[in-house]
């Protein structure tokens, strides 16, 4: 029974992938009827002729300027888009877009952007997507999670070239393997830019990519991502949890917050278990139990209490309502991503475990009115 659920999981990603999602277009009226945000991009996805980045993978960075529509009927936790004609009444929208001739330029309109939020809000918060994602997409859902959560300075994503079809899992594996110098070469550089800090946010394959990524930069530089980085997200990572304690390993010291969001319902990740052969052995996005990484300093936050009313199970952190409510009251009133904080076991509600370094916290669901 649970290799027929498996394949009507594949058959439903491959039903999806007949919509041509390669090309979304620039819309620049949109504005005229949705809420303009700035989505700065770094790719290593392969330039395509009409201006757009493709599934291939560049040997270069190329750095962009994108500017997201936001519909005015937006509901926290829900991303509806069109690909060849969105509707920017209901649809979040591609208005703009502007590639920047190196890193200078891109690091010279970063800090004019920054410079528009107060002193103690110059941050940027890097997004990195997972698995079959496309950039437009990509750039939807961080304009659609930062602008539900209320996060203050820029957003950048990194972009890396995911094929952006559901049978490409094994090409996007590798991929994120050819994209981790790109991701080292963004956060050092967005260190020198002038943001006050940095926070990454990884969901599903990203999370490996970013986890290789940092591996990498504390092999060179040991020290260096708890001394620049002023957080760690990895929501629902697509990622082995022996592979994780070793990439742990090269840590001088962890960056704190490190927040690690998982879900024991998180159907994408059990067809990645299955895939893999692992019947049962969990990946790090639905670990039950806080024991085998409990050496380290990191804090597991379960979301599963909220997965039946999120609209994506293996993104529940973006797109369940009730708790990004939580999460951005949470951070409005206490700061959760500063640095010398207790972190979320202050500040969300729900049972607390502790084992050695690392925190569980449990998350208590919505009301069931709610549901």
């Amino acid at each position: 029974m649970q290799g027929l659920h498996a394949v009507w999981i594949i058959l439903l990603f491959a039903l999806a992938g007949c919509t041509d999602r390669s090309f979304s277009p620039t819309v620049p009226e949109a504005l005229t009827v949705g809420t303009s945000k700035t989505i700065f991009a770094a790719t290593n996805r392969d330039p395509l002729q009409d201006g757009r980045f493709g599934s291939e993978r560049a040997d270069g960075i190329s750095f962009l300027e994108l500017t997201v529509s936001i519909p005015p009927k937006h509901q926290p936790g829900s991303l509806k888009f069109g690909y060849g004609n969105p509707d920017p009444v209901t649809e979040f929208t591609m208005a703009g877009r502007r590639s920047f001739e190196g890193e200078a330029a891109f690091s010279s309109r970063l800090r004019q952007e920054l410079k528009e939020f107060p002193a103690g809000e110059q941050d940027v918060t890097v997004f990195v997507h997972g698995f079959n994602s496309t950039q437009a997409e990509t750039a939807f859902r961080a304009a659609q999670l930062s602008h539900d959560l209320s996060i203050p300075g820029a957003t950048v994503i990194y972009s890396w070239p995911s094929k952006g079809k559901a049978l490409g899992y094994a090409y996007d594996g590798d991929s994120v393997l050819f994209a981790r110098d790109g991701l080292e070469l963004l956060l050092r550089q967005l260190r020198s830019s002038g943001a006050g800090r940095i926070v990454v946010v990884a969901h599903s394959m990203g999370g490996l990519l970013t986890m290789e990524s940092l591996r990498q930069i504390e092999i060179k530089t040991p020290g260096w991502s708890a001394r620049n980085l002023g957080g760690v997200v990895l929501m629902s990572p697509d990622l082995d949890v022996d592979v994780f304690k070793s990439q742990m390993e090269r840590f001088a010291e962890v960056p704190q917050p490190f927040a690690i969001f998982v879900s024991q319902k998180d159907n994408i990740l059990t067809l990645s278990q299955r895939l893999r052969g692992l019947h049962g052995r969990a990946r790090l996005g639905n670990l039950n139990s806080i024991e085998d990484i409990s050496d380290y300093p990191v804090e597991v936050v379960d979301t599963t209490a909220f997965s039946d009313e999120a609209e994506s199970q293996h993104f529940v952190a973006a797109t369940s309502p009730a708790l990004l409510a939580l999460l951005k009251g949470a951070r409005e009133t206490t700061k959760a991503f500063e640095k010398n904080q207790d972190g979320f076991r202050r500040i969300l509600p729900g049972q607390i475990v502790v084992r050695d370094s690392a925190v569980a916290v449990a998350l208590s669901g919505p009301p069931s009115s709610n549901r």
